[in-house]
């Protein structure tokens, strides 16, 4: 009876150690492979598809930047400087005249805006495109990001258009992930015009990103009110954010670090240009980029700047695996 007893004790433990050994692999995999969402591991590796399909995914971004930064300065959007643009999409909702008062904040995103214009010329002169998607750049819509940024419900709700500080931390959101996808995208081109295309737009992006972290930067110790976070503290959680949305590991850091290891050569802790190790750009590809903008985690999930999903081959083919 003793002698039962003790190996029923024994294959317990011996089953118990089993159990244990085995959850604490299954933590460590699922750290290591940067699960996010408590639900699944996100894919971060390549994708495959043709250059015309892979310049044509940035359409989304160029469409979302244009609408929001012309909005923004001007207080209308794209039908207003060239209806073929769009090519029949339906308008965005929620888009207004930002108070940006700030004259040199109020030119620069007046520029901006301009440029975004450029940019969808561009692309669709050289690969064609496809109809500007429906897009959500609504005061809720950005109230609800920044509501999942800090993780509570902020009081008063988020209003990116109020003035200069907040219409820039808002444009904190978008340009970057526009940059990560050029830089994802340029090593996978094929064709020579698609290479000079993307990489010019790369270079546009990467400067307007480069502006806007610059204009935080000055004021970076501010607090941003009427909430208890100062501006470098309010882009480091939306830079955690997208990380988290993404899925795939840290590639995105806010306008000031926690201390010098991440920062260039770990010299310093300012980051006025988010870089890895080697001070070389993130990448992130069009799942990574979808999961962020629908703010769903998932490519297959739409919401967030775009409602009903993005357009193109790329992003609707993650829509027929729901």
């Amino acid at each position: 009876m003793k002698l039962a007893m003790a190996r029923s004790i024994s294959h317990f433990k011996n089953t118990a150690s089993l159990f244990l050994l085995a959850l604490n692999i299954s933590l460590t995999m699922h750290q290591v492979l940067g699960a996010t969402d408590n639900s699944t591991l996100k894919y971060c590796g390549p994708i495959t598809a043709t250059d015309t399909d892979r310049v044509q995914f940035a359409l989304n971004l160029e469409f979302l930047e244009t609408e929001f930064f012309l909005y923004g300065a001007l207080g209308k959007g794209l039908d207003s400087i060239n209806p073929a643009y769009s090519q029949g999409g339906p308008p965005p909702i929620g888009g207004q005249k930002a108070l940006l008062e700030d004259p040199v904040v109020a030119r620069i995103i007046e520029e901006f805006a301009y440029e975004e214009v450029g940019h969808i010329r561009a692309i669709t002169s050289t690969v064609g495109g496809f109809p500007r998607p429906l897009l959500n750049i609504s005061r809720e819509q950005f109230a609800r990001s920044f509501n999942d940024v800090v993780g509570y419900p902020l009081i008063p709700p988020f209003e990116p258009y109020a003035n200069s500080l907040n219409f820039l931390l808002a444009a904190y959101i978008i340009p970057y992930v526009g940059l990560n996808g050029y830089v994802s995208t340029l090593p996978s081109l094929n064709s020579t015009i698609s290479r000079s295309l993307v990489a010019k737009l790369l270079a546009i992006e990467s400067g307007q990103d480069a502006v806007i972290r610059t204009l935080l930067y000055e004021r970076a110790n501010e607090r941003v009110v009427p909430y208890k976070f100062t501006v470098a503290e309010l882009t480091n959680l939306i830079s955690a954010r997208r990380n988290s949305l993404g899925g795939c590991g840290n590639k995105d850091e806010g306008i000031i670090l926690p201390n010098k290891t991440l920062g260039a050569e770990n010299q310093t802790t300012s980051n006025v240009l988010s870089a890895d190790a080697n001070s070389l750009a993130y990448a992130r590809t069009p799942p990574e980029i979808l999961r962020i903008v629908y703010g769903s985690f998932s490519e297959s999930v739409p919401g967030g700047f775009f409602p009903k999903g993005a357009n193109g081959v790329i992003a609707k083919s993650y829509l027929t695996r729901i």
